[in-house]
């Protein structure tokens, strides 16, 4: 993998004018209470450049007015002594081991290396500083990126700040042959630990059973991450999208909706099914399920470069528009969006929900996107959502989920055993 690092250090800052400089930041893990600390969680940029899954480091490529680029990578040292309580950080050579960048400095050395190459560019016209200044919500905390562009804006007001998200979107969107190898990984534990939650299941088990049961299969076989929180939705809490208390006893008849994945080398699976927890789906269950499935073949069958997810997700809307009626659901003046108010599709890679530039942009061949469609009906507590991860292909797609049960024969076929 060093190699695809260097490659895609090198892709990103080509293009570049000089003088400019790309830093970007590890991050590190927030503070939660007196000594403890929440779990770190690498940014996904830094580790897509580097391999590295470290806080408190800094990745700095530089690209002088002659076109010179030097790249460098400020770690913490190694400190003897808090190894014996927490391990060791790493070492320098080990990080040039993983990302292929010689040049590793000391962590405090950061501020005057970056205040050396703007005094070096004066006269050459303006330096340019790209930084991820990516924003989720706008009350969100400002991280490291945000805090050094104040920092920058204050000490060096002809600096001019650019953000790097639409390089790194256009980067990260096509995903390698060695990312599909993660990505498959993913899949494949996470269809094992589906299939040992669809035996196990009973009714008047509680959610978190369930959820232990997904968690002690991925753990039996050597996986320790999760791509995001589990949710595990009994009855009308499936209505909730986004429910994860995760803790209500499933009663005899209702169905459990799941949305979950694993994740290998920090690339995502992400997978919903939808179960009677009984093992058999009632008549109503399985009119309604199979009215998902169908909308979910209906993308797949469509899903192909030049199409923007935004159409396909139009295409479900339109294929339940024609369904309610026979479902009855057109009953109280309410319409195809009182019962499916999520889209179809969103990217998927290092992060569960991908950085993409939305729905109106062209699929292209090595994108991979979930293929989502749901019907969430409050007043009879059913919710059903069928999600399986698709790669898209120069003529179509490859489902990489296909293993994973998903017919209603499938389903309860497993559940009997």
């Amino acid at each position: 993998m060093k190699e695809s690092y260097i490659a895609r250090r090198s892709k990103l800052i080509e293009n570049k004018q000089g003088p400019c400089m790309i830093c970007i930041f590890s991050g590190n893990a927030p503070r939660k209470s007196l000594d403890s600390v929440y779990p770190f969680y690498v940014d996904r940029n830094f580790f897509y450049l580097t391999g590295i899954d470290h806080e408190n480091m800094i990745l700095m490529l530089r690209k002088d007015q002659n076109g010179d680029v030097t790249e460098s990578l400020f770690i913490e040292p190694y400190d003897e002594e808090l190894a014996k309580w927490v391990g060791g950080r790493m070492r320098a050579d080990e990080a040039t081991e993983i990302s292929g960048i010689d040049n590793i400095r000391d962590f405090s050395d950061f501020s005057a290396a970056v205040h050396s190459f703007i005094n070096s560019t004066r006269g050459f016209g303006k330096t340019h500083v790209y930084l991820d200044l990516w924003r989720h919500v706008e009350n969100q905390a400002d991280t490291q990126a945000h805090q050094f562009a104040a920092k920058l804006q204050q000490r060096y007001p002809a600096v001019v700040i650019d953000d790097i998200f639409g390089d790194m979107v256009a980067m990260r969107l096509i995903k390698s042959h060695e990312e599909i190898a993660f990505m498959r990984k993913a899949q494949d534990a996470t269809c094992t630990a589906i299939i040992a939650m669809l035996k196990y299941a009973r009714p008047e088990m509680n959610e978190s059973e369930l959820e232990g049961i997904f968690d002690f299969s991925l753990k039996k076989q050597g996986v320790r991450e999760h791509a995001f929180t589990s949710i595990i939705a009994g009855g009308g809490r499936a209505a909730i999208l986004h429910y994860d208390n995760n803790d209500q006893i499933v009663h005899d008849g209702e169905m459990v909706l799941i949305d979950l994945g694993s994740a290998d080398g920090h690339y995502c699976a992400d997978i919903s099914r939808t179960f009677p927890i009984n093992g058999k789906f009632t008549d109503r269950q399985r009119q309604i399920y199979n009215a998902v499935l169908d909308a979910q073949r209906i993308v797949m069958a469509n899903a192909k470069p030049g199409v923007t997810t935004g159409q396909l997700n139009q295409m479900v809307i339109d294929y339940y528009e024609s369904r309610l009626d026979d479902l009855g659901l057109r009953k109280d003046g309410k319409g195809v969006r009182d019962y499916y108010y999520h889209g179809v599709s969103h990217s998927l890679g290092l992060d569960t929900h991908d950085i993409s530039h939305g729905r109106n942009v062209p699929l292209q061949p090595g994108m991979v996107i979930t293929v989502e469609p749901g019907l969430y009906i409050e007043e009879e507590s059913i919710g059903v959502r069928i999600e399986n991860d698709v790669l898209i292909t120069e003529d179509g797609i490859i489902d990489l989920s296909a293993a994973i049960p998903s017919t209603v024969e499938e389903i309860e076929a497993i559940m009997a055993k």
